[in-house]
């Protein structure tokens, strides 16, 4: 059956983000970046919100407009998104890793807060895209989240990323908001899961935390951003009141972790790997341990009680019928060419 459009602030007079000014904050990071790259190639006039302490070569040489900004801090960021003249603000910053509890929320929640204040005070708010995450709903049970599913995060980042889109909704009656929520996303550049490649491109070892076969939904970073470019353009928009309305999942394929193993393997051009399965209760330990770590080192570690308690939750997927359907985003190449071109970047800058 169709589904019953809501009530929701008006579309922006910009239909298209080609050639029109945008601004997207975390643009020094993993996602960010190939969001920028990917803007400033359809002819965007790209303004990049970036720490004072970011590394920005990449990004200067995209063309892009930098502007020094803290994301916390209201000031700053007000004046970031009022100089860009943005048509379009892609929100992408945020911690995946955090001290605490509260450093999480800080960012997460006080940065959207910060953005979506700074858009709805403009004469003519821009259309703001807030990439979010499927920690934010929590794990999936044995069928696929759907966007109105009731949210149950488990881990401290979650209910973080929960919070950001709180904080958003709060602001749907004074300007566009699209939340896009992505899965495990993964593609050159990205430092996490070149941890799962580099001991089956090294060793043929493949480990795998806890019992059972968990299943998780996978996409490509390049796949991504032609998500976030669509929901900008295409997508719904927030309404208080209407679970799910205005959310998408960005996710091309799942697969179980032992057939991750496998995938990576014949992506790096190796046999099928040995699978070692670490027990729950060695992961948890492995995740205190990472915690002391980070507190002896003064900065969070990639592992921690945290990251542990999201793994040992069950399946992670979800699905994107909903932008499928709407926007017809589905992801150019297979999951296979994407990790075959990923295994080949890692081996490019000497990552494995």
């Amino acid at each position: 059956m169709p589904e019953t459009p809501a009530a929701a602030p008006g579309p922006s007079r910009v239909t298209s983000v080609t050639g029109r000014p945008v601004l997207v904050t975390g643009a020094s990071g993993f996602i960010g970046g190939h969001l920028v790259r990917r803007l400033t190639a359809s002819g965007c006039r790209v303004s990049c919100a970036v720490r004072a302490t970011s590394g920005v070569d990449e990004l200067r040489a995209t063309g892009a407009r930098l502007v020094d900004c803290d994301i916390v801090d209201r000031a700053s960021v007000a004046r970031a998104i009022a100089s860009s003249n943005a048509r379009f603000v892609f929100h992408v910053a945020g911690l995946v890793r955090a001290m605490d509890a509260g450093d999480f929320l800080r960012v997460n929640a006080g940065g959207v807060e910060a953005v979506a204040e700074a858009c709805a005070g403009l004469p003519d708010p821009p259309v703001l895209v807030l990439v979010s995450s499927l920690a934010a709903v929590g794990p999936s049970g044995a069928r696929p989240a759907v966007e109105s599913d009731l949210p149950a995060p488990v881990s401290q980042y979650g209910r973080s990323k929960l919070a950001g889109e709180r904080v958003a909704l709060t602001y749907a009656d004074a300007l566009p908001i699209t939340v896009v929520r992505p899965c495990i996303v993964f593609g050159a550049g990205d430092r996490g899961m070149v941890e799962v490649f580099r001991p089956i491109a090294r060793s043929g070892l493949h480990v795998v935390g806890g019992s059972g076969d968990r299943r998780v939904s996978l996409v490509a970073v390049a796949d991504l951003v032609e998500c976030l470019v669509l929901a900008a353009e295409q997508g719904e928009r927030l309404v208080t009141g209407v679970a799910g309305h205005g959310i998408y999942f960005a996710a091309a394929d799942d697969m179980s972790h032992v057939e991750l193993g496998m995938a990576i393997a014949r992506a790096l051009g190796r046999p099928p790997p040995r699978v070692l399965r670490l027990p729950a209760w060695s992961m948890r330990t492995i995740g205190r341990l990472g915690d002391v770590m980070s507190q002896i080192r003064r900065r969070p570690g990639w592992i921690g009680r945290d990251k542990v308690r999201d793994v040992l939750a069950g399946s992670w997927t979800c699905s994107s019928a909903k932008a499928r359907r709407q926007f017809g985003w589905l992801p150019t190449t297979t999951l296979a060419d994407r990790l075959r071109e990923t295994a080949q970047w890692y081996r490019d800058v000497g990552w494995l």
